[in-house]
């Protein structure tokens, strides 16, 4: 955006300023209330308030030890406008100049040649704009965070010991992660979103938009604008999609949606295809996971920015595998072995959980186990590594569902079925992650975006002890992560003249700043390779070191559920004749013809199998 007028410094000072350069404003209401200018996590803003502490008991120790050593007038501001920025207080001009200890006019001088240096920015706090509060910049605040991080290294190099003992660093061949360049805070919008009654969001009810939820204020202060947020249950946040695309004008700015809807959305008219309404160039797509970027893509077309690009992963306790002398499993046959030599009933212990209640969680499972052995679930041309996903728009594509090595797959579950929990045909997406935190489950099967159940309560036995390893195949079958998330879209119905404040909120909650924000509190979903290699990223959670890796061997994988129109229906059908196979109501064999059947029917295509 170009800049505005910007305020003149005070020539009356006499000041000489080091360089000619504008003094950086923004129009009131930028932010509302008091402006963070960027938001830092809640350990960035500990470790920050922490330094500047000491380096203010300091200062004050040494201008007090003699009288020939005069406050600095530059430090003494510069402390405060930090101190006031990480504490959300309201700095004023005649604050500053009161921070400083330096008499009036040299204050006043100092502190017109910190705005002229562009390490000061000014809003407005009155529509008269005679009123302006103070901010750190973005050169002051990225200079001041760096040399904290040194000034805390100087004191671990001089003194001995850590600055902070539970502060643990990635070393590797002599370097450190903290000497790579972390991605900054996010930077607030230079003009308020204009955008009648607030911004409106439709998401997911899942640990990565409630922490979007919590962080709703800092949002607020970054866009300019309030934001109402709606959460949905799975199933419900798809009915709410489409009873939305019915009505005359959208109730929603942006939805939410489960990648493999992509297709359905695109089709009936639900999303707008976003190059209609934004330079996609302004995203930087090269920066996403190729997997979660390709998903949100139907017909070549995009409609959906990756919000969060959460693969299943086969979760396991290190610990006990490493005690009865197990192998991290990379083929089915050894992970049926480590569950049954790790299934301990008697001991209130169980080897394997699993999506297996009735209907989307078991289907979701069946589509993806049959990937396991080899084969999707529609008939996608193989292609390397995999299978070729891109012309699913043209259509001409059939069931591929009672297969031999969908046989396969059935028998497999029912194996798996044996040394899982006694309530396992009523767990689903949450039901199966809880008990592996709580010890009771070795292994579990759960996208990334549940981590943050063991990850972060140190009480879990499976707190620090958890592998991450992509789904165990049959020989002959590339080992793959099925990639699940959600993408953020813009409703097709939406008033044109609120199209721009939309795009420019995706941008924003989708931007690597962001990301990082949600990882920083919490969040274990990550769309893009730039968040993934931030060194405080790497330090919040082994998971993304993993994903990372995962992506660049291209395990990452949306085929196991393609994204056609048709594929809730087909999930459905897989997980409700699926459930009658593990009741033991029917064999594996009719429940593959019976969801064959089913989903020719959807499909309109007879089946060759």
């Amino acid at each position: 955006m170009p800049e505005s007028d910007r305020s003149k410094v005070n020539k009356s000072t006499g000041a000489t300023p080091p360089r000619s350069r504008k003094v950086r404003t923004y129009p009131m209401n930028a932010m509302r209330g008091h402006a963070d200018s960027y938001l830092v996590s809640p350990r960035a803003k500990s470790d920050l308030l922490r330094i500047l502490t000491f380096l203010e008991d300091l200062g004050g120790e040494i201008e007090s030890a003699m009288e020939l050593f005069a406050p600095n007038p530059y430090l003494r501001m510069t402390q405060h406008l930090i101190r006031g920025h990480l504490e959300a207080r309201t700095v004023t001009r005649t604050s500053l100049i009161g921070a400083s200890q330096a008499p009036y006019a040299t204050a006043t001088r100092r502190l017109n040649e910190m705005l002229e240096a562009g390490l000061i920015d000014q809003r407005p706090r009155t529509k008269s704009g005679k009123s302006y509060s103070m901010h750190p910049s973005e050169t002051l605040l990225d200079h001041w965070t760096q040399m904290s991080g040194r000034v805390a290294r100087l004191a671990e190099t001089q003194f001995g010991g850590q600055a902070r003992a539970d502060d643990s660093r990635d070393y590797y061949f002599g370097g450190s992660y903290m000497s790579a360049q972390p991605i900054p805070p996010l930077k607030v919008l230079s003009e308020p979103l204009k955008i009648s009654g607030g911004l409106r969001v439709l998401v997911h009810g899942d640990p990565t938009f409630m922490v979007m939820e919590n962080l709703k204020r800092q949002f607020e202060q970054t866009i300019g604008t309030q934001i109402h947020q709606r959460a949905f249950s799975i199933d419900r946040l798809r009915e709410e999609g489409k009873r939305n695309a019915e009505r005359k004008t959208s109730r929603y700015d942006i939805i939410a949606l489960d990648l493999p809807w992509i297709g359905e959305f695109a089709t009936d008219g639900i999303l707008m295809p976003l190059e209609e309404a934004m330079d996609i160039a302004r995203l930087d797509p090269a920066d996403f996971h190729t997997a979660g970027w390709k998903a949100a893509h139907w017909g070549g077309r995009l409609y959906g920015v990756p919000a969060q690009t959460t693969p299943e992963l086969l979760f396991y306790r290190r610990d006990l595998f490493a005690e009865t002398g197990l192998e991290p499993p990379a083929t089915t046959d050894q992970l049926l072995h480590a569950a049954q030599t790790l299934h301990a009933p008697q001991r209130g212990r169980y080897g394997v959980a699993w999506n297996a209640a009735r209907g989307t969680a078991l289907g979701h499972t069946v589509l993806m186990t049959m990937a396991d052995f080899g084969q999707p679930v529609l008939d996608l041309p193989r292609i390397a590594g995999g299978f070729e996903t891109d012309h699913l728009a043209q259509g001409a594509y059939r069931p591929t569902i009672d297969t031999p090595r969908g046989l396969e797959a059935a028998e497999f579950l029912m194996e798996l079925l044996q040394y899982s929990p006694p309530d396992i045909l009523s767990m689903s997406w949450y039901e199966r992650v809880r008990p592996y935190a709580a010890g009771n489950i070795a292994m579990a099967y759960g996208y990334t975006l549940l981590a943050p159940y063991f990850e972060l309560d140190e009480t879990s036995p499976a707190y620090g002890q958890t592998g991450y390893l992509p789904h165990p195949s049959v020989p002959g079958a590339p080992q793959v992560a099925p990639v699940g998330g959600y993408a953020m879209g813009i409703p097709a119905n939406l008033p044109p003249d609120r199209v721009p404040a939309a795009v420019e909120a995706l941008i924003v909650f989708t931007s690597p700043g962001a990301q990082k924000l949600y990882v920083q509190n919490g969040s274990r979903t990550n769309p893009r390779y730039s968040v993934a290699s931030d060194p405080e990223v790497r330090r919040a959670s082994p998971i993304f070191a993993a994903v990372d890796a995962m992506s660049w061997r291209d395990e990452l994988q949306f085929w196991p559920r393609p994204p056609v129109p048709e594929i809730c229906d087909i999930i459905q059908i897989c997980g409700e004749e699926c459930h009658d196979m593990l009741r033991g109501i029917l064999t594996p064999r009719e429940a593959l013809r019976r969801a064959q059947a089913r989903a020719d029917a959807v499909l309109r295509h007879p089946s060759t199998y």
